[in-house]
């Protein structure tokens, strides 16, 4: 890129030369022209001089699409990619660089400079975006093919391999580069071997599948991959803790795609992530309840999970532990999504479940709670006779329910009031009604 104004003027002569001349010009190359118009102009207002943090570090120039680096530096994109695109080519090997190739759009500058721009009257050319170059793919594309290769080698090897595969499968266009099945059976070499998986491969591994689940175009391959889910089964089931609670990640993950929670659900894998709702650290509970909830908003799976002793699990973690705010409100939510099915309903009544959530109503302070319990105790109340009369009882000597109306958000309000009209006709009327649909198995938001 030119400097001076000499350099402007003869870079600019050359561009539109090609342009005029030329029976195929690119619009890069009207861009680059544009760029230098733009440049001499800023060079012409010695009164505005361009803020230091508005110039690219790489050409000095106005930046006209600036990107951010892992690292945290801000760069013009052509100009980056270029750079990036001319190292890998010399130095394919280099991780550093390998690992710094996402670049992520810098839109706050980006207002800043078209806002400072527009104020001087200067013209800023339109990005030119060009994320999936050629070059860089061809790159990536050599990097992971050795290392794919390493993972049918020793188990050292293998053990380098899965580590580089789980960093590089953070950046958008590794994940993308995952795109076909084949690249998914050469990930899972590792598990041709009769031998036990390493605990330290198996976690790679499966850190490696969960960064590849996040662009939505991989959850489907991923999770039609029967090898695959076996494995994180077989990691929820014998793994370290780590290790289950991101093969949990992984398949809440796969699971906000419609299709997969059918397909995750028919696989047994409930079971285990209930296993370890109740028996891991904090931050196991949350990747399984993430999971578990994701799952059950396909409604057959409610069935599966109510089945596995889920509703006493949570109660019981509820009743005899403190916990997070978080984790209160996750476990929560849970309920209140499996409440929805009558099944679920009887489980809560059977573990007094009613007693529990008049609790929470009172002394509770995190409204999402309380609107879940406002909801569960209203399909309590609309689908189980019997407990009307405790939940009178409570509220003639306590006036819980009446103090949600005065006090709780909307949502609880609303729902609350449901109760006490339940309670005071001793039937729901159709307004109050959850789902007036006769179906006896309403299907109501439990978030609304």
């Amino acid at each position: 890129m030119a400097n001076t104004e000499e350099e402007l003027k003869q870079n600019l002569k050359e561009l539109i030369e090609s342009i005029v001349d030329g029976d195929d010009y690119t619009v890069q190359t009207a861009d680059n022209a544009i760029r230098a118009l733009s440049a001499l102009k800023v060079l012409k207002r010695p009164a505005s001089p361009v803020p230091p943090h508005f110039r690219c570090p790489l050409s000095g120039h106005l930046m006209t699409d600036p990107v951010i680096l892992a690292t945290g530096q801000t760069f013009d994109r052509p100009l980056i990619q270029r750079w990036l695109n001319d190292i890998l080519r010399l130095y394919p090997e280099s991780h550093v660089v390998l690992n710094r190739c996402l670049l992520s759009p810098n839109v706050l500058l980006q207002g800043m400079i078209s806002e400072w721009c527009k104020d001087k009257g200067i013209y800023l050319p339109k990005p030119v975006f060009n994320v999936h170059d050629e070059q860089l793919t061809e790159a990536l594309r050599h990097r992971l093919h050795p290392l794919l290769f390493k993972l049918s080698l020793s188990v050292s090897e293998q053990k380098e391999a899965a580590k580089e595969l789980r960093q590089l499968a953070k950046t958008m266009s590794v994940r993308a580069l995952f795109g076909t099945r084949q690249m998914i059976q050469l990930l899972l070499r590792p598990l041709s071997s009769e031998a036990p998986l390493d605990p330290e491969l198996q976690y790679d591994l499966i850190a490696a599948i969960l960064n590849l689940s996040i662009l939505d175009s991989n959850k489907r391959l991923l999770a039609e991959n029967e090898k695959l889910i076996a494995f994180l089964i077989d990691s929820l089931k014998s793994g370290a803790v780590q290790t289950r609670s991101i093969a949990a990640a992984a398949l809440s993950s796969m699971s906000s795609l419609d299709s997969n929670k059918q397909i995750i659900g028919r696989s047994g894998a409930i079971k285990y992530l209930v296993d370890l709702l109740e028996e891991g650290d904090p931050l196991a509970m949350i990747d399984a309840g993430s999971a578990l909830f994701r799952l059950c908003c396909a409604r057959e799976n409610i069935v599966r999970t109510v089945r596995e002793g889920v509703v006493q699990i949570i109660l019981g973690k509820l009743v005899n532990h403190i916990l997070v705010d978080d984790l209160v409100d996750e476990l929560v939510s849970i309920l209140a999504l499996l409440a929805t099915h009558t099944i679920a309903v009887e489980a809560l009544v059977n573990h007094g479940g009613v007693r529990f959530l008049l609790d929470i109503l009172r002394k509770t302070t995190v409204e999402r709670v309380k609107e879940n319990a406002a909801v569960i105790l209203h399909l309590i109340c609309y689908h189980n006779r019997e407990k009307r009369e405790e939940i009178k009882e409570e509220e003639l000597a306590n006036r819980t329910i009446s103090n949600v109306v005065q006090n709780g958000s909307e949502t609880a309000r609303r729902k609350a009031k449901s109760i006490l009209d339940c309670l005071r006709i001793g039937k729901p009327t159709s307004q109050n009604n959850p789902n007036p649909n006769p179906n006896p198995d309403p299907n109501p938001n439990p978030n609304p």
